[in-house]
């Protein structure tokens, strides 16, 4: 999975287990819905709380002489972006109890469409100001060292937001962009923070001072924690790559067994970010999905289809190369919310984390019934298909290949996954099971919209998308 993941899997391989596996290994354990809805309403609270809390600072202090109600309100407005940009770096320091409720994917993606939200705010500010007292407070030339500042902090956060919107346009690698992007996120909240302090009005006080103090602490203590402190944590738990494998489909299984810790439990569907040749403090790290069992956690896999960059070189991969693994990560996996049966629909390299859930059913003894509806270009890139056809003897499981240019003699589906193919193939109560789509954007939209169509709940229904990034 990629990116929420780019094309991330996993997969491990049969054999002895590790001897490095006599450590009792991390255990995963899928929270309940309830508490996961609880925990989760917690957290858009606190977030709503810190992003008006400089808000409610600012009002209690006393306005400068001759300030219009526009003027206070392009200063609130201000307020309320600095704390969202300042919340930023919570959303990407990711934090396991934060993201447990919603899944990676969905934090990261928060991240990126509030951003939007964000910079309306922190633009409104100047452009009031402007507009209500002197252009000049805009003009870098003219202006104080104080409103230079801000310039400083909203040009800041232009750039990092059009760096990234644009970033394959410019040209930009991914590890320079996320150099770029860290870097630039760092000067808008700092040059903010001495605008604000500068500025004097609405920080005055020894407990606002404390309180703006404490806004810095935070805002320190998460780029530690991002840049220092889980990259300790991933270098006291190392990994070797144990063998790399070619697929069908242009993809490599690269399998990894753990040095001097008893490995990784994940819940079957999850992903990891993973690091190759490089320490834990390098940038250079790819978000990857489990294709490997749940059940086996001193031997990992991910399946990595060729798609440029750092995944066209993974079958140069030697044997013996130092790894680091950062997991696991996201909530596509069936262990968090049982059902009587499962159906998967997976568009080319969106089954590897469907691959770990079938492995895991199988590794469990599980019969369940299970249908996989497998759609690709063609029947020659399906990844893992002499395996699937083996799990048939291990579980409950129909699987229907879709290709899209199917070969001479074909006589199964062929084409896209359409309404008539579901009515072909789904259970005849298709509203009892559990759906778990990953594939093309397009590709789940549409069976989405099909599925509720035939009756199926949108909470019965789940999907990973291949976008982090």
């Amino acid at each position: 999975m990629r990116a929420r993941r780019a094309g991330i899997t996993t997969s491990v391989s049969p054999g002895p287990p590790s001897t490095a596996a006599s450590a009792p290994p991390i255990r995963a354990v899928a929270p309940r819905g309830p508490t996961l809805a609880a925990t989760g309403l917690g957290w858009v609270l606190l977030y709503a709380i810190v992003a008006i809390g400089p808000l409610v600072v600012a009002l209690t202090a006393d306005p400068p002489p001759g300030r219009g109600f526009l003027e206070e309100l392009s200063v609130a407005l201000g307020f309320v972006g600095l704390a969202m940009m300042g919340l930023q770096f919570a959303a990407v320091s990711r934090f396991a109890r934060v993201s447990a409720p919603f899944g990676l994917d969905v934090v990261l993606h928060f991240h990126r469409q509030i951003s939007f939200v964000a910079l309306a705010f922190v633009l409104a500010h100047p452009a009031i100001m402007a507009a209500e007292r002197s252009v000049d407070l805009i003009n870098p030339v003219a202006a104080h060292w104080t409103a230079r500042a801000g310039q400083l902090s909203v040009v800041a956060v232009l750039a990092l937001i059009a760096t990234s919107v644009w970033r394959r346009r410019l040209g930009l690698s991914y590890e320079a962009w996320r150099v770029l992007h860290g870097v630039l996120a760092v000067v808008a909240v700092a040059a903010a923070l001495i605008h604000v302090e500068r500025v004097g009005h609405y920080v005055s006080g020894p407990w606002k001072q404390g309180l703006w103090a404490l806004f810095s602490a935070v805002f320190v203590a998460l780029l530690v924690n991002t840049r220092v402190v889980q990259p300790v944590r991933q270098l006291r738990r190392p990994w070797r790559v144990t063998s790399v494998e070619p697929e069908r489909g242009d993809a490599w299984t690269l399998t990894l067994e753990p040095e001097g810790h008893g490995g990784l439990r994940f819940l079957p569907g999850q992903f990891a970010w993973l690091r190759v040749h490089r320490s834990p403090f390098a940038v250079r790290e790819h978000p990857f999905s489990f294709s490997s069992s749940a059940e086996r956690p001193e031997r990992i896999s991910f399946t990595i289809k060729a798609a440029g960059d750092f995944t066209s070189r993974v079958g140069a991969i030697p044997p013996g190369t130092r790894a680091y693994v950062d997991g696991p990560y996201g909530v596509f996996s069936y262990d968090r919310n049982q059902g009587d049966g499962f159906v998967f629909v997976a568009g080319g390299v969106g089954i590897t984390p469907i691959m770990s859930m079938l492995r895991t059913l199988a590794d469990r003894g599980d019969r369940r019934p299970c249908l996989l509806l497998y759609g690709n270009a063609d029947l020659g890139g399906a990844i893992f298909r002499e395996e699937l056809e083996d799990l048939r003897d291990r579980l409950d499981l129909r699987v229907v290949h879709v290709p899209e240019s199917p070969p001479e003699g074909w006589e199964g589906e062929s084409g896209l996954m359409d309404g008539a193919l579901l009515d072909r193939h789904l259970p005849e109560r298709p509203e009892r099971r559990r759906y778990f789509l990953c594939g093309p954007p397009p590709m789940m939209a549409a069976v989405r919209d099909l599925l509720a169509e035939r009756g199926v709940a949108p909470a019965d229904i789940e999907f990973e998308r291949f976008d982090l990034i």
